[in-house]
Order: C-alpha cells, then sequence, then structure tokens
C-alpha cells in the first residue's frame, strides 16, 4: 500500500475547489436569511422603525433647538437628527452581536460545520457566505434609515462625508471583530444571545441610544469613548455635526479591530 502524499500544488487545488460552490451557497444562505423575519427585521429593518419611532412618537423631537448657543454645533439642529449617529451605530452593533453569534451557534449546534469539513465546500465558506449577508444588511440598513430619515424628517446631509465613512468602517470592523469572538465558542444559538444581550444594550446605553449629542451626561461620554460602539457613535456625531477630527475616537475603534479580530479567529471552533 503506498501512503497518500500532499504537496503544496495539491493542496492548493483542494482549497480552490472548495470555494467553486460559493456563488451557490451565498445565493441559497441569503434565501434561507430573507425567509428568517427577526433576522431580517433587527438586521435592516430595525434602525429605521428606531429613527421613524423616536422621531414621530416622542414630542418636541421635530422642534429646532433654540436654547444651545448660536456658535454651538447643534443650534438649530432637531433632535430627531442626533439621533442618527447613535441610529447607525446600532445598524452596525444589531447585526454583528444579535444575528451573527445566533446563527453560527445554530450552525455549530446542528453540525452544519463539522459536516462541511468532509465536502468539497469547506466550512470557511459558510461562515464568510453569512459574514458577507451581514455586511450587506448592514450597510442597507444604515442607507435605508438615513434615506427615510431625510425625506421624513430631512435631516441635514453630513458636514463631513469622508469622517462619516471613515467612522463608519471602523465602526463596521470593531463590531464585527467583537461578534466574531462572541461567535467564536458558542455551541448554541440561545447561549449566543445570553451573552449578547447583556452586551449588546449598555453598548447602545454608551453608544448615546437614550442620551444622543449634547444631552448625554459627561460620565457616559466619557465611559463611551473607549467602547466599540461608543467611539464609532461618537466619531459619526462629529463627522456629521462639527468640524473637528475624532481622532481619540479613530485610534479606539482601530485597537478593538486589531484585538478582537485575531482573538476571535485563533479561537474559533469548527466543531
Amino acid at each position: 500500500m503506498t501512503a497518500a502524499t500532499s504537496t503544496p500544488a495539491t493542496t492548493a487545488r483542494r482549497t480552490s475547489s472548495g470555494w467553486r460552490g460559493f456563488p451557490t451557497l451565498l445565493r441559497t444562505e441569503t434565501q434561507v436569511w430573507l425567509r428568517d423575519f427577526a433576522g431580517v427585521f433587527f438586521g435592516l429593518i430595525f434602525p429605521t422603525v428606531l429613527l421613524v419611532g423616536v422621531g414621530l412618537v416622542i414630542p418636541g423631537m421635530r422642534e429646532p433647538v433654540q436654547d444651545a448657543p448660536p456658535s454651538s454645533p447643534w443650534y438649530g439642529l432637531t433632535p430627531v437628527a442626533m439621533y442618527v449617529p447613535p441610529v447607525l451605530a446600532s445598524a452596525l452593533a444589531t447585526a454583528a452581536l444579535t444575528v451573527m453569534p445566533p446563527t453560527f451557534g445554530a450552525l455549530r449546534e446542528k453540525g452544519v460545520l463539522r459536516r462541511l469539513a468532509t465536502t468539497p465546500m469547506r466550512p470557511q465558506g459558510l461562515v464568510a457566505v453569512h459574514y458577507l449577508i451581514n455586511l450587506v444588511a448592514t450597510v442597507a440598513a444604515a442607507v435605508l434609515a438615513v434615506v427615510v430619515g431625510a425625506l421624513v424628517f430631512d435631516i441635514t446631509a453630513p458636514r463631513q462625508l469622508g469622517v462619516v465613512l471613515l467612522s463608519f468602517v471602523l465602526g463596521l470592523a470593531c463590531l464585527f471583530a467583537l461578534g466574531t469572538l462572541l461567535a467564536a465558542r458558542v455551541e448554541r444559538a440561545q447561549t449566543a444571545s445570553a451573552i449578547a444581550m447583556p452586551i449588546y444594550f449598555p453598548l447602545l446605553l454608551l453608544a448615546g441610544m437614550w442620551t444622543p449629542g449634547p444631552i448625554m451626561p459627561e460620565a457616559l461620554r466619557v465611559v463611551g469613548k473607549f467602547t466599540p460602539l461608543g467611539a464609532a457613535s461618537q466619531a459619526l456625531s462629529v463627522g456629521w455635526f462639527e468640524s473637528g477630527f475624532p481622532l481619540v475616537q479613530v485610534v479606539v475603534m482601530i485597537a478593538w479591530s486589531a484585538i478582537l479580530f485575531p482573538l476571535g479567529i485563533r479561537l474559533f471552533r469548527w466543531t
């Protein structure tokens, strides 16, 4: 009996063949994702519903702020406009923390990743598919919230579009890095939700979801600046309404990404 040998070329062919079914897998998993009402609602529609609900239900949210100094970036803004950065931050966190970890927990619980390891399509392909689906859903959710907010509440365009885009991309990176870490070891969808939710809601608080803009207490602002979601929300707010550059928040988001993503990859269980 001759022992089987593996050369770098053979390994490369196996790896490339494992991605040949990626488009089909992406199409199939997207269809499955679209049939999940909770995933579609929270991953795609929730930020818009949140913004519109806050603006229409809470009294005074559409009245321009007049008690701030005229030189303040908040003078003349409506409170609902101040909610745009926290709402965009919530779009980042919702997919990364409430959708991805339970998804990977369910795949691990059902043995899907383990079974895929014996097929030409490697389990890494399925993980990549769900990353892509959630990335697209997050971007679409943010765009939808901004467009609807502009149509319903006449929200002004950002003063520094480049800063807003940079802050959104870095926020996306560090929140998905946190989601990767949470999804790395969980064995069940329920376990993932039980772990993610106690992190998700305090992060929303520190991101200004309940106290945005100038009404946010200074203590919460300082603490939030050093959290992934708080840094993203504050950086988005600076880019949208102010003229400076959120250097501290940008460094914080880069640091969180650099720490959490490699750690999540290292700890990720495929069985």
